[in-house]
């Protein structure tokens, strides 16, 4: 709008000067000028236009250079360590970690360096008894970690005791951090013959090369600089001791300390070899703010567990580049940005055996740019058998916005665009534009991924969530693998190295110890995602790669390696296989999950409460009486398990969340509508509790319990009425004593008799998800008894409005000897014939044998309920009595 408006201003002035009776030289060239003026103004408007902001480009920033090694070292000494022995057979791969409080910041640093490396871990706070720490002839941790080693100096006796111990016995190691203490200078600490001296600001650091305790870390190198924050420092001269690192005191004079000679070293992490008393231990002046430590902690975890939390020292890395013909005019690549790739790409091959970059491609933005530019997307296809290819869809479109027939048509039309351009697409491996419709599952992505590319793998950050990154995880989703993706700090809008957002220093911090280093140190596979701008601009990909791998070699013993998509993935889950089945979560409880799921998905169809079991406690009759209410709806009956829709519990939940809700109806009215599904066999399944929190984590859940001898048999007598063989060839006492050298049917049968009444040890795995006010427990035998009580309790526990009165709607049948539905004045509309069978007694061997069987078992009942707050019921009181049924 300015160049018009100039232009318009001009056009006057020129008019009036024309108009004027003297027209001399003078005024022809001030029209002249401002001509050329208004000229300029708009061509330079017309670019910014047409082009974006044009920006003159710098000499892209050249990577970081060699090591720097300790000149006094030979490189004969940079040695790796296997760190296992037979001491670990002994112990659980499990670390104890002693905090001071469940929400302190060092401990919390801890524990996420622990989910980052998969290593399971237990919190306790160091002011309270300590957790069972061994289970028959093994040791449950491995390793324990102070958060704060003072508390481990002046733990009780009896803990102390207890401890030192148990890590003796089992030669388990310990890890503390020694935290500066304000106002105090140094201590003498009791019983350890050192000197800890607190408050010191330290500069450089060196790695004692001469340690058995490296394995991951490299010694050798010096890190030069100020360290952060202020620390402690160790003195000791005892042969125990062993300096693991090496640091001087920050030239000016900050404090009155033990030893004034500044260029002296001090030692800033020390390792005690257990020769005073039995147990080793390697204590840090220092949490792990310093990016050193967390690298340091790796080989002590490793040491102190005797290799049992060893991490393999191989690191697998793939670079995607995303879209590598998309990007506005004037950031795009050119010839010489493609040599730079290529020739990068030759120098990370000498660091990563095997390497090459990954391009992606949407073939509708091919020759898309500038002159220069459109030259650069030719060199890439000159160049193609360089690199590993993939394809995305023709246009950079999210694909959970469409359905199957666009997907594949737009897929079909990237495979025509790569045939006739003769590029290499052998991967079986693809990426979805902002991870669109990879999780949440959108399924017809998936269904053309395997219909046009025979797409194998592919890769998100977006599972389980995208924060945060060190739990991030894979999946496999019928047939396709989906590995966890990481970010690098690099995006779409950073271009030069001027605009990165902190500046140099906080993308140099990133590749210098930082997240970037991190990330490698801690995933022994990792998949970064990298954008075609990226390598264009000041190529701050290039940079930063070569410049971490560069810094990897430097400060680690780590071989890096690069397999092709289909091989890493396949190597990802023989490493975890735990993570082979998917967590379906709720979409809508995550802000980037429910922007990338269809419009046309609505959570409001996931149900409100589930009716958990266990079978042959009433479920029925309950699910009966609940639909009778007009706010409650339940599931669509299912073809296969009729009412039970079984979804957490077996092969149906590899189906997914839209199969899942395509069983609920849509609430007419949200707010007061109750959505409801009843499967018996969720209640004694391992694994339905976490996926159902994970799903539902505000559902409400309702178990049934019974008599557990009554529902052994009960189970046993409707097996028989389905005339399933085994109950019809063995007696109900054969069944509950078989032995587990008995034919596996037989043992299957004894299984599903006993092990659902196993209620305390059921009921425990689901408090591990959901919290007690999310559990209501219904009795049994009151249910039977008196059902429009227990309805009345359970609309309570559901703040179900409005309230219905089933005494008007409920009425016992003395034929069937159960309430039933009230339809008329004369008639009951009753459950079906085969709900109410009468079988004959159990004789007093099988009541014997079931009672002493379920003794312990209802004994943690009973304290559970107490704990709970839960009344006892009568069948269990008389139980514990003792008494007959």
């Amino acid at each position: 709008m300015f160049w018009r408006s100039s232009f318009i201003v001009l056009s006057n002035i020129c008019a009036r000067c024309f108009c004027l009776k003297r027209f001399t030289l003078t005024k022809v060239l001030l029209i002249v000028i401002l001509l050329s003026v208004i000229s300029t103004i708009v061509s330079i408007s017309f670019l910014n236009l047409r082009f974006g902001i044009a920006r003159q480009r710098s000499k892209p920033p050249l990577p970081l250079s060699t090591c720097r090694l300790n000149s006094t070292i030979s490189r004969s000494l940079l040695k790796r360590v296997n760190h296992q022995s037979k001491a670990g057979r002994h112990l659980g791969d499990r670390v104890l970690v002693m905090v001071e409080s469940q929400y302190s910041k060092a401990g919390t640093k801890i524990t996420h360096l622990l989910e980052a490396i998969r290593v399971e871990y237990k919190v306790e706070p160091t002011g309270k008894n300590l957790p069972t720490l061994t289970h028959l002839d093994k040791g449950k941790f491995s390793v324990v970690i102070f958060e704060n080693y003072n508390k481990y100096i002046t733990m009780d006796k009896w803990n102390r005791q207890l401890l030192d111990k148990y890590c003796s016995e089992y030669n388990v190691g310990i890890i503390g951090f020694v935290p500066s203490k304000p106002d105090i200078i140094s201590d003498n600490v009791p019983g350890f013959r050192m000197v800890f001296e607190y408050g010191m600001k330290l500069q450089d650091y060196k790695l004692n090369m001469f340690s058995d305790v490296w394995r991951v870390t490299k010694a050798g190198q010096i890190y030069e600089g100020r360290l952060p924050g202020e620390w402690t420092v160790f003195h000791t001269n005892h042969s125990t001791y062993e300096p693991l690192a090496y640091s001087k005191k920050q030239t000016q004079k900050f404090s009155v300390s033990i030893e004034e000679d500044v260029n002296k070293p001090v030692v800033p992490v020390i390792y005690d070899h257990g020769k005073y008393d039995k147990i080793k231990r390697i204590i840090f002046g220092s949490a792990l703010r310093f990016w050193l430590h967390r690298l340091i902690l790796l080989d002590s975890l490793s040491i102190l567990s005797n290799g049992k939390l060893s991490m393999p020292l191989e690191r697998h890395i793939q670079i995607d580049i995303d879209d590598i013909f998309v990007g506005r005019e004037g950031i795009r690549m050119c010839v010489d940005d493609v040599e730079a790739l290529v020739t990068t790409q030759e120098t990370i091959k000498q660091m990563v055996s095997g390497f090459s970059f990954n391009l992606g491609f949407s073939g509708r933005y091919y020759l898309h740019g500038s002159y220069e530019e459109d030259a650069g997307d030719k060199k890439l296809l000159e160049y193609r058998d360089k690199f590993w290819w993939f394809g995305h869809m023709w246009r950079h479109e999210q694909a959970h916005k469409f359905d199957e027939p666009y997907i594949t048509l737009a897929m079909q039309q990237n495979s025509q665009f790569a045939k006739e351009n003769n590029i290499p697409v052998k991967q079986n491996y693809a990426v979805a534009p902002h991870h669109s419709g990879v999780y949440p599952i959108h399924e017809p992505l998936y269904t053309a991924w395997r219909n046009v590319w025979d797409v194998k793998v592919t890769s998100t950050e977006e599972y389980p969530r995208l924060h945060p990154a060190w739990r991030r995880r894979g999946f496999i989703y019928k047939g396709v693998m989906v590995l966890p993706r990481q970010t690098c700090g690099l995006y779409t809008h950073t271009l030069f190295l001027s605009d990165y957002p902190g500046g140099r220093k906080h993308l140099d911090d990133s590749i210098k110890g930082g997240e970037l280093f991190q990330i490698i140190l801690f995933n022994p596979i990792s998949v970064f995602m990298t954008h075609m701008s990226n390598y264009g601009n000041d190529r701050l990909a290039l940079y930063t790669f070569e410049s971490v791998l560069k810094f990897i070699q430097c400060w680690t013993n780590l071989k890096l390696l690069a397999v092709p998509p289909l091989q890493l993935a396949l190597k990802y889950f023989e490493m975890y296989p735990e993570e082979r089945d998917p967590i379906w979560q709720n979409p809508c409880d995550h802000k980037r999950h429910l922007s990338i799921w269809s419009t046309n998905k609505t959570c409001e169809k996931l149900p409100n409460f589930l009716v958990i079991g266990p079978q042959k406690t009433g479920t029925t009759a309950l699910y009966t009486f609940l639909g009778m209410h007009p706010a409650i709806e339940s599931n669509f009956n299912s073809p296969d398990t009729f009412e039970e829709v079984q979804f957490f519990n077996g092969n149906n939940y590899y189906h997914g969340i839209d199969w899942y809700m395509e069983f609920f109806p849509t609430p007419k009215n949200t707010t007061s509508t109750y959505l409801f599904e009843k499967s018996a066999t969720y209640f004694d399944n391992e694994v339905v509790p976490r996926r159902a929190f994970a799903l539902l984590p505000r559902a409400k859940i309702i178990c049934i319990l019974i008599n557990p001898s009554k529902r052994a048999y009960s189970w046993y007598q409707h097996m028989r009425s389905h005339e399933d063989p085994t109950a019809l060839n063995y007696s109900f006492y054969d069944v509950i004593t078989a032995t587990d050298i008995d034919p596996r049917k037989l043992r299957e049968l004894r299984n599903r008799c006993l092990n659902p009444g196993m209620y305390a040890q059921h009921l425990i795995r689901w408090l591990d998800y959901y919290p007690s006010r999310q559990l209501f427990i219904v009795d049994g035998e009151q249910l039977k008894n008196d059902p429009i009580h227990v309805m009345h309790t359970i609309q309570r526990f559901l703040h179900i409005d409005p309230y219905f009165d089933y005494s008007q709607f409920l009425r016992f049948d003395p034929k069937k000897g159960f309430f039933c539905q009230v339809v008329s004045e004369d008639r009951n509309k009753c459950l079906g014939k085969s709900k109410g069978r009468t079988y004959p007694p159990m004789n007093k061997e099988e009541q014997l044998f079931l009672k002493q069987y379920y003794q312990r078992h209802n004994v943690a009942l009973s304290k559970l309920l107490d704990k709970l707050n839960t009344e006892v019921p009568a069948w269990l009181e008389e139980e514990l009595r003792g008494g007959d049924e």
